[in-house]
This record gives structure tokens, C-alpha cells and sequence, in this order.
């Protein structure tokens, strides 16, 4: 577990092999309930390479002088992404 914000990583290595690699972060907010939207890519072993970009937000809660993962919304694809951020422009823009 991370103590401060800017620890928390979604890298996750396996046998040695890097199965999801963080390419990016942003954190969208700070404090006891903090969010942060991730650009990574997971290893595809039948491939041998990595899958093509996915996006993941993703709410840790901070307790203990701990942060924890809370719930994750998980973006599959460019055209998903392309999706909510029209969606949200939309939205924003009413």
C-alpha cells in the first residue's frame, strides 16, 4: 500500500514479466478519497507483446496513513475513451 499519493503505481509484475505496465497518470483529486485515470497496457503472453492502450480511473480511500483501492472503472479501448470524453464534453458544455 502507497502512504502518499503520488506512490500509488498499477504496475503489476508477475514471474518476472511486467503484466500491466502504467504508461501515464493523472490525479484528478487529493485528499481522504482521491481519484486518479491511469494509461497502461497488460501483456499478452500468447502474443509476446503488449495489448494496444486502455485507460482505467480508478478511487482509492486514505486510512491508516494508507491508501486503498475503493472501485475502478475500466476503459477498454481508444474508441470507448473517445466515447465518454464526448459524452462528458457534451454534458459539460449544457
Amino acid at each position: 500500500m502507497a502512504a502518499e499519493i503520488d506512490e500509488i503505481t498499477i504496475n503489476y509484475e508477475e514471474d518476472g514479466i511486467l503484466t500491466v505496465k502504467e504508461l501515464d497518470k493523472v490525479v484528478l483529486t487529493k485528499g481522504a478519497w482521491s481519484t486518479i485515470i491511469f494509461r497502461y497496457q497488460d501483456w499478452d503472453p500468447k502474443k509476446d507483446e503488449y495489448s494496444p492502450e486502455r485507460y482505467t480511473i480508478r478511487r482509492y480511500r486514505k486510512r491508516h496513513g494508507e491508501y486503498k483501492q475503493q472501485s475502478k472503472f475500466n476503459i477498454s479501448s481508444k474508441d470507448q475513451a473517445k466515447a465518454v470524453v464526448e459524452t462528458l464534453q457534451k454534458w459539460v458544455a449544457e
